[in-house]
């Protein structure tokens, strides 16, 4: 029996757990929020949906983290979303309480999950949980990167004029504003991306990529959920399938690119055992001079977080 559950039961997260329910890789999928009517009203709606698309996955959903019970993944989606001209960093005190609490709660009923964090500030939220987990970092890390390169492959696909299907992308650093793009590591089935794109155009596309998250949230009001919540899922099915699929993740560095103990995004391959590996690149100085930059902006808000007292 493979079981995953998926806290928060708003957009990202019922996204996220239809996205899992269809996958039909997991026997059950369970989704939590503090509204128990509602989390069990979207999984049951999402049950009544297996017949129709034909998947075997059982939805269930409530409040009672007895609910979780044995769960081989657990995705926490659950916090305060983005609001217009609020940053990630707004959010830091709110849903670190948040997340810290649902971390405990799963705890309580499951010895040892791997833990997918995709709360904002995602990086800082990955630190809270890890914290407050006391697991090992290859069991605790944030979905950014899945989601950041494929904002980024959209838009170039959209560029190019070709299948999203065929870009193959890496980008590295804190998600959001500080986040490194890495051009030479992106290929359109193989060929090198600037063989393609002008380089004021890739560096407009690299910037529409960094303020992505912001875009959607002056279009709608609020934080994205499809791509977050389908981001979030990729990584759980490959974890339970056992892929040793090479994703970019916010992990706990311990001395890789000469960073220690801070959360930032990184290549790693994911299987079960949560990270198998983390994947070293060479990178040059300016782009490693962005990368620590990066995870400095990341280490600040850390800091600021264990001053708050929450963890």
């Amino acid at each position: 029996m493979s079981k995953v559950t998926v806290v928060g039961a708003g957009n990202v997260g019922a996204t996220c757990a239809n996205v899992l329910a269809h996958s039909d890789v997991f026997n059950e999928v369970v989704l939590i929020d503090i509204a128990g009517d509602l989390a069990k009203g979207k999984a049951l709606d999402i049950w009544q949906q297996a017949p129709i698309d034909g998947y075997s996955t059982r939805m269930t959903g409530g409040s009672d983290y007895a609910l979780t019970a044995g769960s081989d993944i657990v995705i926490i989606t659950a916090g305060v979303p983005r609001k217009p001209g609020m940053s990630r960093d707004d959010l830091i005190s709110t849903n670190a309480k948040i997340v810290v609490s649902v971390t405990k709660n799963i705890l309580q009923h499951t010895k040892n999950p791997i833990i997918i964090v995709v709360s904002n500030p995602l990086d800082v939220m990955t630190y809270a949980a890890w914290k407050a987990s006391g697991l090992s970092e290859k069991r605790v890390f944030g979905m950014a990167g899945v989601l950041d390169t494929a904002r980024y492959r959209a838009f170039l696909a959209e560029e190019i004029g070709c299948s999203p299907k065929d870009i193959a992308a890496i980008l590295m650093g804190g998600h959001g504003d500080t986040m490194v793009p890495l051009p030479r590591y992106t290929t359109v089935s193989g060929i090198p991306v600037t063989e393609l794109v002008k380089k004021e155009k890739l560096d407009a596309i690299i910037e529409r990529t960094k303020f992505g998250g912001g875009e959607l949230v002056n279009l709608m009001g609020t934080s994205a959920w499809y791509a977050p919540g389908a981001a979030a899922a990729q990584m759980a099915i490959s974890i339970q399938r056992d892929e040793n699929r090479i994703f970019p993740c916010c992990i706990r560095l311990k001395g890789e690119y000469k960073i220690k103990d801070v959360f930032v995004g990184t290549p790693v391959k994911l299987n079960k055992k949560g990270i198998g590996e983390v994947i070293k690149l060479r990178l040059k100085k300016d782009e490693l001079d962005l990368l620590h930059g990066s995870a400095n902006a990341v280490k600040e808000i850390m800091d600021a977080l264990d001053g708050m007292g929450v963890l």
